[in-house]
């Protein structure tokens, strides 16, 4: 594994002396009107597409690890053999072309074919499922569907989504399509399009009643019934919802879904003082959103800390500081009593004028209709290392799903978004028959106005912090210990250490 480096850019198409490539160099530069990278990497040379097609960060800045280029912002990999995404959030491969070597200089030559078209189709076996049914169209839904097609699986696929949106980039409701700063039509995370192309039937509005596992069949509310050879159950979770006293339904706004969002958007743009119940990672990007409009915000919650249950007092306090340093007011060790016409009651009796309240106390995993069906499920859908339940043939994958980490040797169930795709591309090969282990690191990232927080591993109990940097200058990487293993590692402004700490939990293993 090697870094890659800056360079000038240039114009690969007209030749790199070799000698400028040593072994792990990159250079940047241009191919025709596309930016794009050129590097040697263990004797080979490559050439690929310079920026992640997720939230196009340029992989210049990114790590090399064997023959594959991962993304510094939210660890996406691509094979530079082929350029194909391998793993999420990316979804898209990025482009390659061949490399020539005429004497002392490379030169780069034609485009090479888009990687995810070239799958051919699973070997036919008894154990390739002659339809797959996905209930649930988030992260893992999307991310299982658009993999059994790239696997080349071509019998029917079936996504019934309760939501009356297509799949959508659930992480930005809280951050940029809150705050304003980025359009509706950055949100559909495919074309509809993509859908008809790839034979994918994509059910909205379609929430499961019940699930048949004798017969095979899943029950949707309406009244359709749909089989399946292979099922997944990729049902996400539902935000905790509180009986506050004196609150009309109008007042009280959740943040889960896409209209979810638009509600509060709505209510936003004419609302001066907002009342955000909840110190969470939503709680925090919704004050922030709401902040960056101009709203005054107000923030509720019982701890002491914000995120010290997750990330430890010392980061909860630095996030707390950059809110404050926006403006946001802080009501710790206190939560929402009544709502009084337009007022806010505190536990303590304080009140808190708002003309918007968002509710950010957590969410539960969606088990109702696994438990119903005799799934078995321990806070959360049990699954073993395939991501199989108990029930051969169905699977779970995202938010909903429990399972054995590797990493930290407990069973786990954790509300990442990339956890949630990774596990529903790791699902779907599993239904074709692959039977390959989910050991990815978890990662997530949140982001407090202009500082983004990346955080790989899971710790939900640690002995020891060490502070590499300091939180002070929002440059630091935040590592959480138990005895002499690293759990997890929260960076600011340290991507590449982000990606080298999560390959060295990789490579230490169980």
């Amino acid at each position: 594994m090697t870094d890659m480096e800056k360079a000038p850019s240039l114009d690969l198409r007209s030749g790199v002396a070799l000698q400028a490539l040593p072994d792990g160099r990159m250079v940047l530069g241009r191919i025709d009107a596309e930016d794009a990278i050129l590097l040697r990497n263990g004797g080979s040379l490559f050439a690929v597409g310079a920026l992640c097609p997720h939230y196009h960060a340029p992989l210049v800045e990114g790590l090399i690890v064997g023959d594959t280029v991962r993304c510094p912002m939210h660890h996406a990999c691509f094979s530079l053999r082929t350029g194909e995404a391998l793993r999420a959030p990316a979804l898209d491969p990025i482009p390659c072309w061949r490399v020539e070597i005429v004497g002392d200089t490379a030169f780069v030559r034609e485009k090479l074919p888009e990687a995810n078209s070239r799958r051919s189709a699973p070997t036919s076996s008894a154990s390739v499922p002659a339809s797959v049914v996905i209930v649930g169209a988030g992260a893992a839904g999307l991310a299982a569907a658009d993999m059994l097609r790239r696997e080349g699986y071509q019998d029917t696929v079936t996504m019934l989504s309760a939501d009356d949106s297509p799949p959508y980039d659930r992480p930005n409701l809280s951050k940029d399509f809150l705050a304003g700063t980025a359009p509706e039509d950055w949100m559909p995370l495919r074309a509809p399009q993509f859908y008809a192309e790839r034979n994918i039937d994509l059910m909205l509005n379609s929430r499961v009643s019940s699930v048949d596992l004798h017969r095979k069949r899943v029950q949707v509310e309406n009244g359709k019934d749909y089989g399946f050879g292979a099922l997944l159950i990729a049902t996400g979770a539902e935000p905790v919802r509180l009986e506050v006293p004196g609150a009309a339904k109008s007042q009280i706004h959740y943040l889960r879904t896409f209209a979810d969002c638009r509600a509060i958007v709505a209510k936003a743009v004419s609302a001066k003082r907002a009342v955000v119940v909840g110190a969470s990672f939503i709680g925090l990007e919704v004050a922030a959103s709401l902040c960056t409009r101009g709203i005054e915000v107000h923030v509720v919650g019982p701890e002491s800390v914000p995120l010290e249950r997750v990330l430890g007092p010392e980061v909860g306090r630095l996030v707390q500081e950059i809110h404050e340093s926006h403006g946001v007011s802080f009501h710790l060790g206190r939560t929402i009593s009544r709502i009084d016409g337009q007022s806010v009651v505190l536990s303590d009796a304080a009140r808190l004028e708002a003309d918007l309240v968002v509710l950010g106390v957590g969410v539960r995993p969606s088990i109702a209709m696994a438990q119903q069906a005799g799934i078995t499920v321990d806070r959360g859908i049990a699954v073993d290392e395939h991501l199989e339940t108990n029930v051969p043939g169905v699977f779970a994958a995202g938010d909903v799903a429990r399972w054995p980490d590797p990493h930290s040797g407990d069973h786990i169930r954790v509300e990442h978004w990339v956890v949630a795709q990774r596990q529903g591309q790791v699902a779907a090969r599993n239904i074709l028959g692959h039977r390959e282990p989910f050991d990815a690191v978890p990662f997530f990232w949140s982001q407090h106005y202009d500082v983004a927080i990346n955080y790989v591993g899971h710790a939900e109990k640690w002995d020891a912090v060490r502070i590499e940097g300091t939180l002070a200058s929002r440059d630091c990487a935040v590592s959480y210990m138990r005895g002499d293993r690293t759990l997890a590692v929260a960076t600011i402004s340290r991507d590449l250490q982000s990606l080298r700490a999560e390959l060295a939990m990789e490579l230490a293993g169980p």
